[in-house]
């Protein structure tokens, strides 16, 4: 896994807010509470949704395609506000505030029926709703469960979140990108633990596919599912969708369970199951189109 370049959209946008600001964000959501520091939200999203063009031509055109009509105003500021909380009440989760929260997760037998055969599992998701939800799979769940994570694009935020973590579960971050992150993936599968990663965006020099999504062409990053066949690990799906106030579901979904191709086939299988992959993604986004994060033009990527 190579560090990206800036030849991917997503990479060129930059991170709103300082750093100083990103922290008494932190600490307002963690000494006011969620009902207070959730007053905060509105002047920030109205600011996004007057102020951030790129932005806002990106939520139009998703929400057209996963809506199927023209999207309102009152579509795109409950795109924003939905990304808002998600952001905020990832605070609380890397505080470890679970029990404050309406959680439902789906799917987690089919996922023990699978380790308890010792062997590892690659969880598969995407920007879309939580990805910071697979801590409950190890705090509430008894699971270990590792998150490869690419820390450039949000720095600020990301440092201001792990400044929270206990020193264990920082352990367990991955950070995509360096000398060793290919070793610390394959280590911990090989212990049979879970190893949570996205594969939704493509960077810099990573190798890519392109696939229909919404009956459009959309690049995907080979990387995850090449990996997957590499280390012949079951994959599963994952997405924790927001849904309104404090509720979350955690959906856990048997993917691909024993990955293999043919020594001449690799690239035919990964084009397969990527396709597969977009038409399920395709399918989350339907249900929970507000849960969509990618804020800028997802089919505007070339192959690579």
């Amino acid at each position: 896994m190579n560090a990206p370049t800036t030849n991917s959209p997503w990479l060129e946008q930059r991170e709103r807010g300082s750093r100083s600001a990103t922290r008494f964000m932190t600490w307002f959501a963690l000494r006011g509470g969620r009902r207070v520091a959730s007053l905060l939200l509105y002047p920030i999203c109205a600011y996004f949704v007057l102020f951030s063009p790129r932005m806002r031509r990106a939520s139009r055109q998703y929400l057209a395609l996963a809506l199927g009509r023209r999207p309102r105003l009152t579509d795109l500021w409950r795109h924003y506000f939905t990304f808002a909380t998600t952001v905020l009440d990832r605070v609380y989760f890397v505080d470890g505030r679970f029990a404050d929260f309406d959680i439902e997760t789906r799917g987690l037998e089919l996922l023990r029926r699978t380790l308890a055969k010792g062997r590892g599992c690659l969880l598969l998701g995407a920007h879309l709703g939580s990805f910071e939800l697979l801590r409950t799979l190890a705090i509430e769940d008894e699971l270990s469960v590792n998150a490869v994570m690419y820390e450039e694009n949000a720095a600020n935020i990301t440092e201001a979140m792990n400044a929270q973590l206990d020193p264990v579960i920082r352990k367990r971050i991955i950070v995509s990108g360096e000398f060793d992150t290919m070793l610390r993936i394959a280590e911990c599968l090989s212990r049979g633990e879970l190893v949570g990663m996205l594969g939704d965006r493509s960077a810099g020099s990573d190798k890519t596919v392109t696939c229909r999504f919404f009956g459009r062409d959309a690049v995907f990053p080979q990387g995850p599912l090449r990996l997957a066949l590499c280390l012949r690990v079951p994959v599963y799906l994952v997405a924790g969708l927001y849904e309104g106030g404090k509720h979350y579901v955690i959906h856990l979904e048997p993917f691909c369970e024993e990955p293999s191709a043919e020594r001449a086939e690799p690239t035919a299988w990964t084009r397969e199951w990527a396709q597969r992959y977009a038409e399920r993604l395709e399918h989350f986004c339907r249900l929970a189109p507000y849960n969509w994060f990618n804020f800028y033009d997802f089919w505007s990527g070339s192959p690579r």
